[in-house]
């Protein structure tokens, strides 16, 4: 091979490089008389043309989805506030108190399932901003526990909480982490119920920060435990009705805790003991 050629296709391997790593739009120029340098070239341009394409009709096609869902969510959500609007005002005029009740219920119910969905719609299509910033998974942790307090006692709930008092800081976002946790513990009521038992343990190691939320209901067979993270995956003898359940409350904890740099896991003895870990880097305060 004459060293002219050697140099050109050297060239043409180094500008590629460049090319598919950066993710430019450039092209390939190499002057030459050579036919067989020229076609080469012209077969490669072809396909960065080609590739171009898809990328721009896959942009424009993510736009678009993503103003759909925008728009489906809005075009659902109305209707249902204003049917919330009309069940208060049927209480306030008098209306069955048993009925109204069972009708809001239902309405909630199917609000937040549209919120669950276009959240994970959201997170999976990378239509969602975290911003990140300092802190205190402890005070996070408390106050999650108690937003399910009523809950939690009125079902007779054995509630062991191991929270340090001081600030415990990691980075991470409040409004996911609040997400997160109410997610896992309204799981964890859900498909503890028989147990009647919820612990909530934050666990401080030398580089990193533990949260396991325990309880000790059915629990999940081996053969399943891959699939609880996956949308749409429910046990379908909860005994807890309290909290609905929709298949998408696990997978929005584990997408949003991966934001956050951290992981989400499951272990399970069935009958015994349910725990999901979670796990994040922990800062200097």
């Amino acid at each position: 091979m004459k060293k002219d050629t050697r140099t050109k296709l050297q060239t043409i391997s180094t500008k590629l490089e460049e090319i598919t790593r950066t993710d430019s739009d450039e092209r390939i120029h190499i002057f030459t008389d050579q036919k067989e340098l020229m076609e080469l070239s012209a077969q490669i341009n072809a396909l960065l043309e080609k590739h171009q394409k898809i990328k721009v009709d896959y942009r424009r096609s993510l736009m678009a989805s993503k103003k759909m869902l925008s728009n489906i969510s809005h075009d659902i959500k109305t209707p249902m506030t204003v049917l919330l609007g009309y069940l208060e005002l049927m209480r306030l005029q008098g209306a069955s108190d048993e009925m109204l009740q069972k009708a809001e219920l239902k309405a909630n119910q199917v609000m937040e399932l549209i919120d669950q969905f276009f959240t994970l719609s959201k997170l999976e299509s990378n239509d969602t901003d975290i911003e990140l910033s300092k802190v205190n998974l402890s005070e996070i942790c408390r106050e999650s526990i108690l937003d399910f307090y009523e809950i939690l006692t009125n079902d007779h709930f054995q509630v062991e909480i191991k929270v340090p008092e001081m600030p415990v800081y990691v980075m991470g976002n409040t409004e996911a982490l609040q997400r997160i946790f109410s997610n896992l513990i309204s799981n964890a009521i859900r498909y503890g119920a028989d147990g009647a038992y919820l612990g909530l343990f934050l666990i401080i190691e030398e580089e990193k920060v533990i949260v396991k939320v325990v309880d000790h209901g059915k629990g999940i067979e081996k053969a399943f435990a891959d699939s609880v993270f996956e949308r749409l995956f429910t046990m379908e003898d909860s005994r807890s009705r309290k909290v609905q359940g929709n298949g998408l409350g696990l997978t929005i904890a584990k997408n949003l805790t991966e934001k956050l740099q951290g992981s989400l896991t499951l272990e399970s003895t069935p009958g015994v003991i349910t725990t999901f870990t979670l796990q994040f880097p922990k800062i200097i305060s």
